[in-house]
């Protein structure tokens, strides 16, 4: 982390990765905190792609105008294998220059944080990240921007399937979203009543998932619902399914894997607020003179950190929320 004053007079702004619900409410609060400090913007679009491939538009307060109630992000976003070589950062760091960039915001997850972090060290060049990532899988910020979005969307789906499962007494596996973490699944299994969750921090067992759901169906449940994390080492739900369907054969087992509608729809109220908080902040912090950090909120509070600390490591679920819903289920 470095923090030199610079007089900054235009910034650029990209969203990278995966979308998250909310990244429209960052773009917007980086253009209008930038308007109010007299500081120039230019959106990038289509991310490092964008940024390598001259995909630069200037925005002003109209340019952001209507866009804080939408999902996905108004500037697209991409993957770009270009942009992990040095050449290619190169070709990026030549378009800041020649639009006359002082500084950058990256919104996205670690991928993202990565490239910035490379580019501000080969470049001498400031950059500022915002976490914005529906796994909510970075450290240095309590929630990322998308995660709540993600989780109410989720949670209204296991809603509407939990009412087909009792009416039909069927056993419904539903897999959500993550590889990694199991954010998503352990908060949607314990707001939905779930009788398991399966995440990829916990070790599963195919026979251990067998004899917890035998013993919940001793209780004369009349229907039983699993969240299973994409990443959990079961396989996830289709590989599950296959496993344990003749255990259950008096159970009419289905899969539903809820996929990429929980990057979709929307942005909450609260990841609204939160997109808002760290867009006004990451313009704060560039004309401090802050580089390769990232703005976060911890116990509602800003909190600044260095990108290799947000980067090194994932964040860890909280295992007292893991307790709690083995005693609730």
């Amino acid at each position: 982390m470095t923090n030199k004053v610079v007089d900054v007079e235009t910034i650029g702004v990209l969203t990278s990765g995966g979308d998250s619900p909310g990244m429209n409410a960052a773009i917007r609060a980086v253009v209008r905190a930038s308007a109010q400090a007299n500081i120039k913007v230019y959106g990038i679009t289509h991310g490092y792609y964008g940024l390598i491939n001259d995909e630069v538009l200037e925005l002003d307060t109209h340019s952001v105008s209507n866009i804080i109630q939408r999902g996905g992000t108004m500037l697209k976003t991409a993957r770009s294998d270009e942009f992990r070589t040095e050449e290619g950062r190169k070709k990026a760091a030549k378009n800041l220059k020649k639009y006359g960039i002082d500084a950058l915001v990256v919104i996205g997850g670690d991928g993202t944080f990565t490239g910035g972090n490379k580019l501000s060290k080969e470049h001498d060049f400031n950059v500022v990240g915002i976490p914005a990532t529906i796994d909510n899988d970075i450290i240095g910020t309590d929630e990322t921007i998308g995660y709540d979005s993600a989780l109410n969307t989720a949670l209204d789906a296991i809603d509407k399937i939990r009412d087909t499962a009792d009416a039909h007494e069927r056993m419904f596996l539903v897999e959500v979203m993550g590889r990694d973490t199991g954010f998503i699944a352990l908060e949607t299994g314990i707001a939905s009543g779930a009788e398991l969750a399966l995440l990829p921090e916990e070790l599963t067992h195919v026979e251990d998932v067998k004899k917890q759901l035998h013993e919940m169906l001793k209780s004369q449940r009349r229907s039983s619902l699993v969240i299973v994390a994409e990443g959990d080492e079961t396989g996830g739900a289709i590989k599950l399914a296959e496993n344990i369907k003749e255990d259950f054969a008096q159970y009419d087992t289905r899969v539903c894997i809820l996929g990429h509608i929980q990057r979709g729809g929307a942005p909450s109220a609260r990841d609204r607020v939160l997109a808002s908080r760290l867009g006004a902040a990451a313009v704060k912090v560039l004309q401090e003179g802050h580089s390769q950090v990232m703005v976060g909120v911890v116990n509602n509070a800003l909190k600044i950190t260095p990108m290799h600390v947000a980067i090194s490591k994932k964040k860890q679920i909280d295992h007292t929320l893991v307790d709690l819903a083995k005693i609730l289920r």
